[in-house]
């Protein structure tokens, strides 16, 4: 379980949206080009690949920038792109991503392209489509203006250089020198052994082989590589290095050359594409929301976990990361409250991740052993419970003025206490049918008299494929049997 996970949470399911990133780099389209081999060609020892399917994925910083947008911030975008097919199909996947890119540069060199050729999950062939002549100078000019502006404007800055141009010496001092000022953090993501144009960074991200150029020191030598790596920090003024290390996970170094490690979190990979962009993406969002570094280096780890689960260049969802951290028997109780919204969002994130999802409802206004069992048979029909409960107005209509003996803040705290429920959600209407609308369960569960006709809800859930269960109640417990043994009646 990562520490400060309730921090996190909230930054995921909300907090994130407030927060605006800027990446800086260089940009590029991955295309994709998949099929069957099944024999070699006739005219050359070489495969023949039967076209199946094609698609395109912004790469390089603009990948970055769509992890941060999949986590819910909103990402600025700088660098270069040309004014050709290629520079149209990113614009569209950047556009539909909710990406601002104003600080991008049409200039007179190509988009950067990667076509990769790939027959049953193995790599033939990558195609690179890019220009070696340098940046004219008015462009470059006109690119660290829009960056450094937009730097004035954001909580956190990416640097994700890949070598191909972006980023200058000159630009890069210049936006690490406006993110001081502003008191953001900035990360860079090195591609070259150079690591003097990042000098003032809050933290500089290279893999093991980039650290073992940058420092002379063999990758296999791991010790030795990271202790090279403490004295970069002083000498290019960086507060941190923090080292993705594959198999062995993310290593976190600091000025007072203690090193943290967040071991490998990943189940199976299939292919690393895009898992760096994806790690420097989640830090900086994580210190962009006031993380701590040890906390927002964890959360890289998950997220990096899940993308190299994925064939591709697959940028990280909101969604997969909330999944991934918040298995029932791992929340407090006010982890489990949620709103209408949080709800729907939980549960999708839960059906995306192949659980069963369980539904019951009620006032639950003073706690007996016929609630207890009523949720302990919930459990048995699924692997996720939500609990819709009325609010103090809702059960007021319900149940009369008297009612409710005990207030909705209350009863949901106790009923999210309880370790069979994993969602308790408040509804203000007389039934819950809008919030079952909206969840969809796959399994409905009510307790006493009622027949599967009766229970609210049943129609919607039966005709999206689910089922209603009705289960046996206790016999003379019920909270209005409480309340006039109470009054002496």
């Amino acid at each position: 379980m990562l520490p400060e996970l309730h921090s996190i949470l909230n930054l995921l399911e909300g907090g994130f949206g407030r927060l605006r990133v800027l990446v800086v780099g260089d940009i590029m389209l991955d295309r994709y080009i998949l099929g069957d081999v099944d024999r070699i060609s006739p005219e050359a020892p070489v495969p023949v690949l039967r076209h199946v399917q094609r698609y395109e994925r912004p790469g390089g910083a603009a990948n970055v920038a769509m992890n941060l947008a999949g986590l819910g911030c909103k990402a600025y975008l700088a660098g270069f792109w040309g004014t050709d097919g290629e520079q149209a199909e990113l614009e569209k996947l950047l556009q539909t991503a909710g990406v601002d890119m104003l600080g991008v540069v049409s200039g007179s060199l190509p988009t950067i392209s990667k076509t990769r050729i790939v027959g049953r999950n193995q790599q033939l062939l990558r195609l690179d489509i890019e220009s070696r002549d340098a940046v004219p100078p008015i462009e470059e000019q006109r690119l660290t203006e829009r960056a450094v502006d937009l730097t004035a404007k954001v909580h956190a800055v990416v640097l994700s250089d890949y070598a191909k141009g972006a980023l200058t010496a000159a630009l890069c001092e210049h936006v690490i020198r406006a993110a001081r000022t502003a008191g953001i953090p900035v990360l860079a993501d090195p591609k070259t052994p150079d690591f003097s144009k990042y000098s003032g960074a809050t933290t500089v991200c290279p893999n093991l082989g980039e650290l073992a150029a940058a420092t002379g020191v063999a990758s296999r030598r791991t010790d030795e590589l990271l202790a090279a790596g403490r004295e970069l920090l002083a000498e290019r003024d960086f507060q941190f290095l923090t080292v993705t290390m594959g198999e062995k996970g993310i290593a976190l170094i600091g000025r007072d050359g203690a090193v943290f490690q967040s071991p490998a979190r990943a189940r199976e990979v299939f292919d690393v594409s895009g898992a760096g962009d994806t790690v420097i993406a989640t830090l900086a969002a994580g210190l962009a929301g006031g993380l701590r570094m040890r906390t927002a280096v964890e959360l890289a780890n998950v997220a990096a976990g899940i993308v190299v689960g994925k064939v591709g260049t697959v940028p990280i969802a909101q969604h997969e990361l909330i999944a991934a951290l918040t298995p029932s028997s791992g929340l407090n109780a006010d982890e489990k409250l949620l709103d209408f919204e949080r709800a729907k969002l939980r549960v999708a994130e839960w059906r995306a991740s192949g659980e069963t999802i369980v539904f019951t409802n009620g006032c639950f206004d003073l706690l007996h052993v016929g609630h207890i069992a009523l949720l302990e048979e919930c459990r048995r029909f699924g692997s996720k419970l939500v609990l819709g409960l009325n609010s103090d107005a809702s059960v007021c209509r319900l149940k009369g003025p008297s009612r409710p003996i005990v207030g909705e803040r209350e009863r949901a705290r106790v009923m999210a206490a309880l370790a069979a429920v994993d969602v308790v959600v408040l509804f203000d209407e007389d039934t819950p049918l809008e919030l079952i609308r909206a969840l969809r369960p796959d399994v409905l569960v009510k307790g006493g008299d009622y027949t599967v006709e009766t229970v609210v809800g049943h129609e919607e859930v039966i005709g999206a494929g689910g089922r209603v269960e009705i289960v046996p109640t206790f016999e003379d417990f019920s909270t209005s049997n409480i309340v006039k043994k109470l009054q002496g009646e």
